[in-house]
């Protein structure tokens, strides 16, 4: 018990370091990039052998207004905070989803597939029926949770009865949500707003909307509310034991008497009932009509919030909210006087991910003694190299 206990400790002081370290690296890279997209730090080459100053104070102002103004953007105020934690719920929810997929053993590639399917049963009970308050949203929330679990279990009943993976499915079920059944719903009269030629939805009732707190709906309490909920499927009950066995080696599983295709069909529905939880937060939290353009790209960056989240509940939650600060405090570099792109947020996403999934690149960076993997991504690497 002591050991174990020891190793659990170590496990997660090593992770911390190493995301610690990416997040550093990562702003590192994105200060030179700042520097060198500002244009008086650019004037400022063209004599920097014979007066470096003016280039280094140019790039330092650059850096330092960009930086604290993504600070203030996404924390620096109630309101700032409120849009961060709006921002962060989907992601969530859907990075859940990816995890305990992640955790069977499979990659679930179609948390945005998944969300589409949702937000169209969740809009639909939200704004047809007239229900009490309360007992509208619980069955708003309920339509799209299962109709996410649902459109996520065809693709582990596809894998459990033919073998067909995963990836290529989701992708697949991905575009046959947007271009085939969103295309068609936004222009049916059930799901097209009335007087509306344009393909775009009603929004959901009064009654069918998530509570607020000024300006905060209540959603991220039900996102946290999820992550816990999966940390105890996944820790303390039978069923999380044998998804985690199967993801691990599913021939010892099926030896050991588990069933192999209930543990796929299992886990990619409750993934999509994840990623249908996710869609609420956009139709009922910050009810939003559903559009085309809804979505964004929430349910691919599921898939990054996951990685970084290391497969862990907790994990997923913390990266959910970082990258959803940093998704809005992105917005809020363009507005200063500096004009930095907010597709810089998207290029620290991207390079925390990528150090965190190269603890062997973090720790030559860093002259770091590499240590071994977390075992939620141990037992995945070792199943990909057998």
């Amino acid at each position: 018990m002591s050991d174990t206990a020891t190793q659990e400790r170590s496990e997660w002081r090593e992770t911390a370091v190493t995301t610690l370290l990416a997040i550093v690296l990562a702003l590192l890279i994105g200060a030179v990039l700042i520097a060198l997209s500002y244009q008086r730090s650019l004037d400022s080459l063209s004599y920097v052998f014979s007066y470096p100053a003016d280039f280094f104070r140019y790039s330092g102002d650059a850096i330092g207004t960009s930086y604290s103004a993504m600070l203030r953007g996404s924390v620096g105020s109630w309101s700032a905070i409120t849009e961060t934690l709006e921002r962060s719920a989907p992601l969530i929810c859907a990075g859940l989803g990816v995890t305990l997929a992640f955790r069977a053993g499979m990659f679930n590639i179609g948390a945005q597939g998944q969300m589409i399917v949702a937000a169209l049963a969740a809009g639909y009970v939200g704004w047809t029926f007239d229900l009490p308050a309360g007992i509208h949203l619980v069955f708003s929330i309920l339509a799209g949770v299962v109709a996410g679990g649902f459109y996520g279990g065809l693709v582990g009943l596809l894998k459990a009865r033919t073998g067909a993976h995963e990836v290529i499915t989701t992708i697949m079920f991905n575009y046959i949500a947007l271009l085939g059944i969103l295309s068609f719903a936004l222009l049916h009269p059930a799901f097209q707003r009335p007087g509306q030629t344009e393909p775009l939805s009603d929004r959901v009732r009064d009654s069918a909307a998530y509570p607020t707190l000024g300006d905060l709906h209540l959603g991220i309490l039900v996102a946290l509310g999820a992550a816990a909920l999966l940390w105890w499927i996944l820790e303390r009950s039978t069923l999380g034991f044998q998804l985690k066995a199967v993801g691990s080696n599913p021939d010892a599983a099926r030896t050991a008497g588990m069933s192999v295709p209930f543990a796929y069909t299992t886990a990619m529905v409750l993934a999509g009932a994840f990623g249908g939880l996710a869609a609420t937060m956009l139709v009922n939290g910050d009810r939003f009509a559903i559009s085309s353009t809804l979505f964004g790209t929430i349910g691919f960056d599921a898939i990054t919030v996951a990685l970084l989240g290391r497969g862990k509940p907790l994990g997923t939650v913390l990266a959910g909210l970082l990258f959803g600060a940093l998704q809005v405090g992105g917005r809020a570099m363009e507005a200063t006087s500096v004009g930095t792109s907010p597709d810089l947020a998207q290029v620290l996403q991207a390079l925390i991910v990528l150090f965190v999934a190269a603890p062997a690149l973090i720790a030559a960076l860093t002259r770091r003694r590499q240590r071994s993997a977390p075992a939620a991504f141990a037992a995945k690497t070792q199943e990909e190299e057998a």
